[in-house]
């Protein structure tokens, strides 16, 4: 068993206090390494590093061809190691080796796409309106930067924002969630191999109500980006006021997926299933609000019924798994909960709702796929975000219903309308209050295209361009050519 330490400043450390964590295989609760257990110690000694690196060292400064090269080496190394890598996503978070090893594929993409925009920006000239003068808008590295990513995509989350970040030219502190580290520990290994210099990226392990409070709140950090759940956000947003410092925040969703009566029936049966389903319903973009109208309704849920009958749930290592566990005995036990709640609000619960019966399954923190029928906006199960293998069913009749019922709620993240009326989707599409719309399809995203949220899903984007002006400052450059005495005071 191998023990995963720290990275502050070039150097691999463990807590200051010597405490350690244990990081279990929600499959089976088995331990599958230690975790060096940082706290606010830790994080001011690398918050520390990362300050001494950009006031006084070289990366902010050099040359952007040169942090291309370097981005775009630990691309290569990403890919040279990808079945270790997805092997360990596989074991720290549950999910099946398929979708481990397409997130790797993703993950080097988003390095290789940052990569190559380092150098594409080199300010843009201005027309002065001011004779004798010249005039330019730089865009410049932030500085620190701390970074707080989640446990359901562990090292995607963590590549949003490392690949970024390095291309502006910032130092960072980046914090994984304390359950999921070891892709984390393993991609820091490889930014080290790639010759980033010390200080610029340093890793803290820990909890977040000390290493990441510890980020947030420091005058030293000058950009906090956090990715999770709501009401931590919120903590974040608030501890980030101390020196007014730029905040991305991504805070997920309650994503609707509106169906069509003239929608292909069999591809959006298919879609809608792993719309919610996906890493058993862990996902921020999940689907887990389906709406379908009136005509459709009953015909679409029986087929979907059905079909979710026949979902495998297992081992990630098993290539016959199609579904995964929950992350913790206490994520389980959250959506435990909101069935309880579901059933005392008046929906229907037509499948699942339990833990599986099946005694392979027993040491694991397994959960069945979940289908409420009957559901209208203002239950909790429909408003708030679940976060696991647990749909809702509505009904709708005409667009503007469905527009209605989709906008109301408190998120704004991604939302899927399925047509074969390309005119009825562009109309849904401008009118759906989320940062992401997919027309007849579910989940897809890129590093290339801007990935965030309205509302209470967050502030600022992710990947795209935008991705990479989170993490600078706008200068504008002014130059009096012929300068010469105002002689305003006489």
């Amino acid at each position: 068993m191998k023990m995963r330490s720290m990275y502050i400043n070039g150097k691999w450390v463990p807590a200051e206090s010597g405490e350690t964590r244990t990081i279990l295989d929600p499959f089976n609760q088995e331990t599958i390494a230690l975790a060096a257990e940082g706290n606010e110690v830790d994080a001011q000694a690398a918050i520390h590093a990362a300050r001494e690196a950009f006031d006084q060292g070289d990366w902010s400064c050099t040359p952007a061809p040169e942090r291309e090269k370097r981005i775009l080496k630990i691309a290569e190394l990403i890919e040279r190691d990808q079945q270790e890598l997805a092997e360990l996503e596989t074991l720290d978070t549950g999910k099946t080796l398929t979708e481990s090893l397409a997130d790797m594929a993703d993950i080097a993409e988003v390095f290789r796409y940052y990569g190559g925009l380092a150098d594409k920006d080199g300010g843009e000239v201005i027309e002065s309106p001011i004779p004798e003068s010249r005039s330019k808008v730089v865009r410049e590295p932030v500085g620190v930067c701390g970074q707080i990513t989640p446990w359901n995509y562990p090292l995607l989350q963590a590549a949003w924002k490392l690949a970024p970040a390095l291309a502006a030219g910032n130092t960072l502190i980046i914090k994984p969630s304390e359950i999921t580290p070891l892709t984390t520990v393993k991609v820091t290994e490889l930014i080290e191999e790639a010759g980033i210099p010390a200080g610029v990226v340093n890793l803290v392990l820990g909890s977040g109500a000390s290493t990441g409070q510890k980020l947030a709140e420091s005058s030293q950090v000058d950009l906090i980006s956090f990715t999770g759940g709501i009401e931590t956000g919120r903590k974040v947003m608030t501890a980030a006021t101390a020196n007014f410092k730029k905040i991305a925040l991504e805070l997920g969703g309650k994503n609707p997926n509106i169906v069509f009566e003239d929608a292909d029936f069999e591809t959006a049966l298919d879609q809608a299933m792993n719309a919610v389903f996906f890493h058993a319903g862990q996902v921020c973009s999940a689907g887990a609000r389906l709406l379908v109208q009136d005509s459709l309704h009953d015909d679409f849920v029986k087929a979907l019924i059905e079909r979710t009958k026949r979902i495998k749930l297992g081992n990630g290592f098993n290539e016959s798994t199609q579904s995964g566990p929950l992350i913790s005995e206490r994520h389980r036990e959250k959506v435990e909960n909101y069935v309880r709640i579901g059933i005392e609000e008046g929906a229907n619960l037509r499948i699942g709702g339990k833990r599986p019966e099946a005694e392979e399954l027993q040491a694991g923190f397994f959960f069945e796929p979940t289908i409420f029928t009957e559901c209208t906006s203002g239950m909790r199960i429909v408003q708030e975000e679940t976060f696991g293998p647990l749909l809702t069913i509505e009904r709708f009749s005409t667009e503007d219903e469905a527009v209605q019922l989709a906008n109301d709620t408190i998120y704004g993240l991604a939302g899927a309308v399925w047509t074969k009326d390309s005119r009825k989707a562009e109309r849904m599409a401008s009118q759906l209050r989320m940062g992401t719309v997919w027309i007849n399809d579910f989940h897809p995203y890129f590093a290339q295209a801007p990935w965030g949220g309205y509302k209470s899903s967050g502030i600022g984007r992710e990947l795209g361009k935008q991705g990479l002006e989170e993490y600078t400052e706008v200068k504008h450059v002014f130059e009096n050519t012929a300068p010469a005495p105002l002689h305003w005071f006489k």
